[in-house]
C-alpha cells in the first residue's frame, strides 16, 4: 500500500504538466472570429443615399406627374425613359431618370447625314462596277457583235470613258438642295422667346413667394373663362396631381410650361395644340377653399414669378 502512495506521488508532477500544456492549440493570433467579422462586414446604406446624375429619389407624397412638372417635362416621357407601363406605381426610394437619355447628343441631325450619304455613293458604286465590267469586256469580245482584234478593244476603251462624265455629273447637284435646307430648320429650333398674356381678368389675390406659393392666384367667379396665357401643346389635362384640382399644363417651347389649376371644367385633351388666349378650362374651385385660378411658369422645371413675365396691367 506504501510503495502504491509512493508511485502515485511521483506521477503527478507529469500529469500536472500534461494538463497545463493541453490549452496551447486552441490560441488564436489573428484577432479572432468577430473581429474578423466587424473588419469584414460593410457599414449599412453606405451608398444607399447615393442618387445618380439625372435621376429622382421618390420621395413620400410624390406622384409621377408632380415630379415630371417639377423637372420641367412630360409625364409620359418620364414613364417613357423609366419603362413604366402604370404612371401610378412607383414606390418611395425609386430612382427615376428625369432627364432625357443621352442628352445633349446630336441624335436629330445625325439621321439625315447618314440617309443622305447612300444617295451620293450609289453613282461611285456604279461607276466602279461598271469599271470592273469592262475589264472584263477588254478580254472577250463585246456582246458577240464585233470580233476581237485591237480597234474593238480600242472602240470599247472610247464608249467606256465617253459614259463616265454622264454617271458623275449628277454627283456634285445632290447635296446642294438638302444643305439649302438645314439653315431654317436650326433656327426655328432656337427660339425660347414666349409672348405671355394674364390668363384670366380677375384681381391677384395671391403672390408669388420663394419657398411658399409656386405661381399666382387670381380670383374669379365659377365658370369664368381660363385663358392659355401663350400658344403651346397641352402636357397633361386631368387631376392626378394633389393640391392642384382640375389642371391644365401647357408647354410652350423646350424651356416653358405654363401650369392652370383649381378648374371647375377642362375644355382640351393632352396633345392639343393650342393658340394663345383661347379658353382651356373654367374657374372653379377644386383642392381650394374658394373658386380661383392658380397660375405659374415653370423655367426649365423651377417656378418664376409669373409678374416678371405678364404684361403690366
Amino acid at each position: 500500500m506504501n510503495a502504491a502512495r509512493l508511485i502515485l506521488v511521483l506521477l503527478l508532477p507529469f500529469l500536472g504538466a500534461c494538463a497545463s500544456h493541453a490549452p496551447a492549440p486552441v490560441e488564436d493570433r489573428g484577432g479572432g472570429p468577430a473581429a474578423a467579422k466587424a473588419a469584414t462586414s460593410p457599414a449599412p446604406g453606405a451608398a444607399a443615399t447615393e442618387v445618380r446624375a439625372g435621376y429622382y429619389t421618390v420621395k413620400k407624397g410624390d406622384t409621377l406627374y408632380s415630379i415630371a412638372l417639377d423637372s420641367g417635362h412630360v409625364y409620359k416621357d418620364v414613364a417613357a425613359w423609366n419603362n413604366l407601363d402604370n404612371p401610378n406605381l412607383i414606390k418611395v426610394g425609386q430612382q427615376l431618370r428625369v432627364t432625357p437619355p443621352d442628352d445633349g447628343a446630336p441624335v436629330a441631325v445625325a439621321k439625315p447625314v447618314l440617309s443622305s450619304a447612300p444617295v451620293e455613293v450609289k453613282p461611285a458604286a456604279a461607276a466602279i462596277v461598271a469599271s470592273s465590267n469592262t475589264a472584263i469586256f477588254k478580254r472577250e469580245p463585246k456582246g458577240g457583235k464585233l470580233p476581237w482584234s485591237e480597234d474593238a478593244l480600242a472602240k470599247a476603251q472610247q464608249a467606256d470613258s465617253a459614259s463616265k462624265p454622264a454617271e458623275v455629273k449628277p454627283e456634285p447637284h445632290a447635296p446642294e438642295p438638302k444643305s439649302a435646307e438645314k439653315p431654317p430648320e436650326k433656327a426655328a429650333a432656337t427660339t425660347d422667346e414666349v409672348d405671355w398674356m394674364w390668363p384670366a381678368g380677375g384681381k391677384l389675390i395671391t403672390p408669388f413667394a420663394e419657398g411658399g406659393s409656386k405661381g399666382i392666384d387670381i380670383a374669379g367667379k365659377a365658370g369664368d373663362p381660363v385663358l392659355a396665357a401663350a400658344s403651346g401643346v397641352v402636357s397633361y389635362a386631368g387631376a392626378g396631381l394633389r393640391g392642384y384640382g382640375n389642371l391644365v399644363v401647357l408647354r410652350h417651347n423646350a424651356t416653358y410650361l405654363s401650369v392652370y389649376a383649381h378648374n371647375s371644367k377642362l375644355l382640351v385633351k393632352e396633345k392639343d395644340i393650342v393658340a394663345k388666349g383661347q379658353k382651356l378650362a373654367e374657374i372653379g374651385s377644386t383642392d381650394t377653399e374658394s373658386p380661383r385660378l392658380h397660375f405659374e411658369i415653370r423655367r426649365q422645371g423651377k417656378p418664376a414669378d409669373p409678374q416678371k413675365f405678364l404684361p403690366a396691367r
